[in-house]
């Protein structure tokens, strides 16, 4: 990304977030300040100040940090991300019923003479609840699910009736995302004994450091498949540095397609586009679909995999049969599938557009808080049916 695009992106970004944090923390001590004791008083800040600044102070320090500390501090900075979301809905809501309750005097005299307690009783509300729903998002995000999907194709192919492909989408490895969830998604695609393996990608969480220190890349050797194992460049692999994260991950039997269409088997192509952030970071445009697929011959079926769903209309017109793709996390979090609903044409799940086919992951890890609220990490196992 260009060093003005990277000044102006940080600058909104520390700004929003000094903001929501400085609004958050005003509304907890506006509730608490005339009614709780000090040690309460002074719990609070502390605990605000560690959750609010430890992801900031991790990124700013990895590089000198032990890696267990940095990836506690990860975590639990992401999951602050989290339950920021979640406090200022709630801050939202109770804005809402003072404002109608007090224009329309519905508040009992109850709670017009106890209005410290109130507004202490509802922060409590809202931490609990809040506590309540990383535990169970957390659950969640640990709660690998793996999704069957069968596909009709509408094309011969000699000798071949069926494609099992497994492919995981949004990884997103690093300080947060390890060994351990790596691990049983690996052992999950073992399990279906697939033809192909594909990653259409953010593999890694940006920095690529954390995943060569625990020497990630060494367990994706574990697997194997008929056809091969591919992958292409995410959205975050570009944040991070694409070429590194490629060379590196290309030492553990992956195949990234870089604006590279195979045909593979003499049966089915296999096209796979860099990331549409490639311009925004490299100042270099991908091809256009219609270049990348120029020499294939559309009688034997062709799979794409894009990181991002944007143009589907795009593959449509390229006679594409089946893209795979991921990058929407389907929100990660409710409510923000609706706004992953809005921006996409298809946020998560399967779709058919005319004679073409798509698939859009919600992701196999997380990105930022490993909290998933209203949707699982998923691996995709398609069954690709020809025509007999």
């Amino acid at each position: 990304m260009k060093g003005y695009q990277m000044f102006i992106f940080f600058g909104v970004f520390f700004t929003l977030y000094a903001g929501f944090n400085y609004f958050i923390f005003i509304r907890g001590w506006q509730a608490l300040h005339n009614f709780a004791p000090k040690p309460v008083l002074i719990i609070y800040v502390t605990a605000f100040l560690l959750f609010s600044m430890s992801y900031l102070f991790m990124r700013f320090t990895a590089k000198i940090l032990p890696p267990g500390l940095a990836d506690v501090l990860a975590f639990y900075g992401g999951l602050w991300f989290a339950a920021m979301l979640y406090f200022l809905m709630f801050i939202l809501l109770f804005d809402i019923i003072r404002l109608i309750a007090g224009n329309l005097t519905l508040y009992p005299a109850i709670i017009t003479a106890n209005w410290a307690i109130v507004k202490a009783t509802s922060l409590a509300v809202a931490i609990v609840v809040t506590i309540t729903l990383m535990i169970v998002g957390n659950h969640n995000a640990n709660n690998l699910k793996v999704r069957e999907v069968v596909i009709d194709v509408d094309k011969h192919v000699p000798g071949m009736t069926e494609l099992n492909i497994a492919f995981a989408s949004d990884i997103h490895l690093g300080h947060i995302i390890g060994e351990k969830h790596l691990t049983k998604i690996i052992t999950e695609i073992q399990k279906l004994k697939p033809d192909i393996i594909l990653f259409p990608g953010d593999l890694v969480d940006e920095e690529l450091q954390p995943v060569i220190q625990k020497n990630l890349g060494r367990l994706f050797t574990t697997l194997s498949a008929p056809y091969g194992i591919y992958a292409v460049t995410g959205n975050h692999e570009y944040i991070g540095g694409a070429n590194a994260a490629v060379e590196y991950l290309s030492k553990f039997n992956i195949s990234f397609l870089r604006d590279t269409t195979l045909l593979i088997n003499n049966a089915f192509y296999l096209a796979g586009r860099e990331d549409l952030s490639m311009n925004g970071f490299t100042g270099t445009k991908r091809k256009s679909l219609n270049e990348l697929l120029s020499k294939t011959d559309t009688t034997l079926p062709v799979i794409l995999m894009d990181h991002q769903p944007i143009n589907l209309a795009e593959a449509v017109q390229n006679q594409v049969d089946l893209q795979i793709s991921g990058h929407t996390h389907h929100g990660q979090m409710w409510p923000l599938n609706y706004a992953t609903e809005r921006i996409f044409k298809l946020s998560w799940g399967y779709k058919k557009i005319e004679n073409s086919h798509f698939y859009v992951s919600s992701g196999a890890g997380t990105w930022g808080p490993h909290v998933r609220i209203g949707n699982h990490p998923e691996i995709v196992h398609i069954k690709l049916r020809f025509r007999q």
